[in-house]
């Protein structure tokens, strides 16, 4: 029998990122341990509580308290699981900043900027090292991370970049909505555009760097889009939900990713919809008419 296989889900405590952890505890063996993890104490103890006694959770379940913008601890927890495991088998890089559509975007910069960005930096800085044969890393990002939705003057800061690069870009993204000269320079006012291009970027980057030993050792890394899900952080900023998914349902495509065998090369580095990639350079920028719903 192999060795038993560690999971590791950010964002865990609720809507996808619980559904994940759900899923995973649901499919992995008894001796197999999934961390759920996210930023308050009580809402992860809650959770990783509920998922281990539910009826269909085989696995072991271990709530972690993990601020994906604490660098640092990222950093510690890649470590730790090195030592005390040998590395890790699967993470789910989930954790994203809620906002809300009456709040002002550049005053949340920052925050939402941290956590979607510099954090998944960190994940695939420390985690993709420690990835064990046959090992899964997945970036949940989103269909708006294709190339062309950014404005054609940005699109080279990001086509064929290395992750010191996007994060360069990210940070010259970051000063500018700072000195109000973001608009000017083509960056769209709704973060979740340069944010989402720029989570694809970072994966792509280390994808091509570790590619041919990757794929050779069955580990895949890839960015996937779950769709429109039904969540706290999503529903405010649809009116129609009828064809949002819920969380469960979501999952259900994500989880197939990880499980399926052997890994898909055409899928390696890729940003995924429904077991299909997605073309990096489609998409269009926003128009004026989705300027308008941005405060």
């Amino acid at each position: 029998m192999s060795d038993p296989r560690t999971a590791l889900v950010t964002g865990a405590n609720q809507g996808l990122g619980r559904a994940l952890a759900e899923g995973l505890a649901a499919r992995l063996r008894p001796a197999d341990l999934v961390l759920l993890t996210g930023r308050s104490e009580q809402r992860v103890t809650e959770a990783a509580h509920q998922v281990a006694r539910s009826a269909g959770t085989r696995g072991r379940v271990e709530g972690r308290v993990l601020d994906v913008t604490d660098t640092e601890a990222l950093a510690r927890l890649a470590d730790e699981l090195r030592q005390r495991r040998g590395g890790v088998d699967i993470v789910l890089s989930n954790a994203v900043a809620r906002l809300l559509p009456g709040e002002s975007q550049s005053e949340r910069a920052d925050e939402f900027i941290d956590v979607s960005n510099t954090a998944t930096h960190a994940v695939l800085r420390d985690f993709a090292p420690v990835l064990r044969p046959g090992g899964r890393l997945l970036v949940v990002a989103s269909s708006l991370g294709t190339l062309g939705h950014l404005d054609p003057r940005l699109r080279h800061l990001f086509d064929g970049a290395t992750l010191d690069q996007v994060e360069y870009a990210v940070e010259s993204w970051r000063t500018a909505i700072h000195h109000g000269t973001a608009e000017e320079a083509g960056w769209p006012r709704w973060l979740n555009v340069p944010s989402k291009v720029a989570q694809v970027a970072a994966v792509r980057a280390v994808a091509a760097e570790r590619r041919e030993r990757d794929l050779a050792a069955g580990i895949l890394i890839a960015s996937v889009c779950p769709g429109m899900v039904d969540t706290a952080t999503s529903r405010p900023w649809f009116g129609d939900y009828r064809e949002a998914r819920p969380p469960a349902v979501a999952a259900a495509d994500i989880l197939h990713l990880v499980f399926a065998e052997p890994v898909d090369p055409a899928l390696y580095g890729e940003l995924v919809r429904a077991g299909r990639p997605l073309d990096w350079y489609g998409g269009t920028p926003p128009t004026e008419q989705d300027r308008l719903l941005v405060p």
